[in-house]
């Protein structure tokens, strides 16, 4: 196998909580990630001489040992002996530290296409063992779908999946710093923290308009009072008929559930004539395989 193509999928977070924060510094969460039908392209080739190069097609992305599709190579080549080289092609189209997982995605797909390409033989879980040494939401990339994702987001419970609906995906021309959000987050009595449980109740019973109405993200209360573009985006899509809307992850990208085609599109023009977000997808949610 001389040459692999791969999609590197987003997700988004329909629910999130922070329980507390650990110790050793990290925080222990508990949310609910689903894989969503935007992705990154890559393309992965064999190379004779034993070198790991990347290319991409954003200036602003390191090609070294700093981009993460470049470490998940080096990790297999290391523990494996390779004594081969790949070349990366990696096509950025999941927005850049947007809260939707995309430097994971890319770095669980180029395990993937690493095991597939070299015969490694490692299995799903194996691949997922590995993968949390890159980063912590690398595993649920490599397992995709829905599921509820606790400790610092490796321990994995695969859900059953999400009803098939819209998602309207918007990115406001700002960056947040996911350790500005953490570093900020204050858990007292005060803090209104998300019913996960509820929310899995609602998706094991495929009540899509109660599973929007359910949805919380405890990093809201961080990022709306330091970023109110947020909130205006999450008011313009429940506007236009998403069901509800969130922030995924840390943010700042907003994502909004349409259980309609049509008010879907409506709100998908709307959303990219205003001037409120730079980056505007729609897409929908997804439950296959790979």
């Amino acid at each position: 196998m001389y040459e692999m193509r791969l999609k590197a999928l987003a997700k988004i977070n329909l629910g999130l909580d922070v329980i507390r924060r650990r110790e050793d510094g990290y925080h222990e969460v508990k949310m609910i990630m689903q894989t969503i039908r935007l992705y990154d392209r890559i393309v992965m080739r064999k190379r004779r001489e034993p070198k790991i190069q990347v290319k991409t097609n954003l200036f602003y992305l390191p090609e070294n040992e700093n981009n993460l599709v470049y470490k998940a190579a080096k990790l297999l080549i290391e523990e494996f002996k390779i004594q081969q080289g790949v070349q990366i092609d990696l096509q950025k189209f999941i927005p850049v530290a947007a809260g939707m997982a995309g430097g994971s995605s890319d770095a669980a797909a180029v395990l993937y296409g690493m095991n597939r390409m070299f015969h490694l033989e490692l299995s799903l879980e194996e691949l997922m063992e590995r993968g949390v040494k890159i980063g912590a939401d690398v595993p649920y990339c490599l397992m995709r779908g829905t599921a509820l994702a606790e400790g610092i987001g490796e321990q994995l419970t695969k859900l059953s999946p999400v009803p098939q609906c819209k998602i309207l995906i918007a990115k406001p021309a700002i960056s947040v710093s996911t350790k500005f959000v953490y570093e900020n987050l204050k858990l007292d009595e005060n803090t209104v923290h998300p019913d996960i449980d509820l929310l899995i109740q609602d998706i094991e019973t495929k009540n899509l308009a109660d599973m929007a109405a359910h949805m919380g993200n405890v990093l809201e209360s961080v990022t709306i009072p330091n970023y109110p573009v947020i909130a205006q985006i999450k008011e313009q899509m429940i506007k236009d008929g998403a069901l509800n809307a969130m922030m995924s992850g840390s943010g700042p990208t907003v994502f909004g559930i349409f259980d309609d085609k049509e008010k879907a599109e409506v709100a998908y023009k709307r959303m990219r004539e205003g001037n409120l977000a730079k980056q505007v997808y729609l897409t929908e949610v997804y439950n296959n395989g790979r």
